[in-house]
């Protein structure tokens, strides 16, 4: 898709949109140890990234035998919410690319939907993107199943090979192959950097880049013609 035109772009939010990733694999690792919990930021990315909280929840429930207290979401949801409100960035240059898109544009994520208005009012997106934003929580399967792309493309009634996803996750990158649509990583977040490893052959995007200065670079024909 290079040179081709897609008819809608899908957009991850937390390691694509926003640099959340950090903050929220921060916040998760000192949550849980405090209920005797270790794991770390490796852990992490491996288990848990572009997962959905219930996901995460099942995966500490299996691996460590630990049935987290009712109160525990609640908790670490509030606690993640001030984090981001001291600490969240937008991604650099993204509004940017936003802003002169010439093709529909809209985001798919695993966060809940609380969270993901909360992250993209305070970046200055909501406006933008709130009215084209879609959830895990309107899915019955989260990435990395093709539910969530698929929804999202059939609310714009695009055919799923006219889509161009961009993730940051391998679990995103998945979901977004199953679904039959072009996939491009973006390795630019702070829980990232040059030195990201190679995707597993399961997980293979159609391109990687690291900054959205060079998405027009990349693909010209993207952009909205002034």
């Amino acid at each position: 898709m290079d040179r081709e035109k897609p008819s809608l772009i899908i957009l991850d939010c937390d390691g694509v949109l926003i640099d959340s990733e950090i903050i929220s694999a921060r916040m998760l690792i000192k949550e849980l140890a405090g209920l005797g919990v270790a794991i770390d930021l490796g852990y992490v990315s491996k288990h848990f990234l572009g997962r959905s909280y219930p996901t995460v929840m099942a995966q500490i429930r299996r691996e460590f035998g630990l049935e987290l207290p009712p109160e525990f979401e609640a908790r670490y949801r509030e606690r993640l919410l001030a984090a981001f409100e001291a600490q969240l960035q937008i991604m650099p240059h993204v509004a940017e690319v936003i802003a002169d898109l010439g093709v529909p544009a809209c985001v798919a994520t695993s966060s809940s939907p609380r969270r993901v208005e909360s992250s993209l009012r305070l970046v200055g997106l909501w406006d933008r993107l709130g009215p084209v934003t879609f959830t895990a929580s309107q899915v019955q399967r989260g990435k990395p199943a093709p539910d969530l792309f698929l929804f999202a493309a059939a609310r714009f009634a695009v055919a799923p090979k006219d889509c161009l996803v961009i993730e940051d996750s391998l679990t995103g990158i998945r979901a977004g192959l199953a679904a039959g649509m072009k996939v491009w990583r973006f390795t630019g977040g702070s829980h990232m950097g040059p030195d990201t490893p190679p995707e597993p052959d399961d997980a293979i995007p159609d391109r990687r880049f690291a900054s959205f200065a060079d998405f027009y670079q990349i693909a010209p024909q993207l952009k909205r013609q002034q």
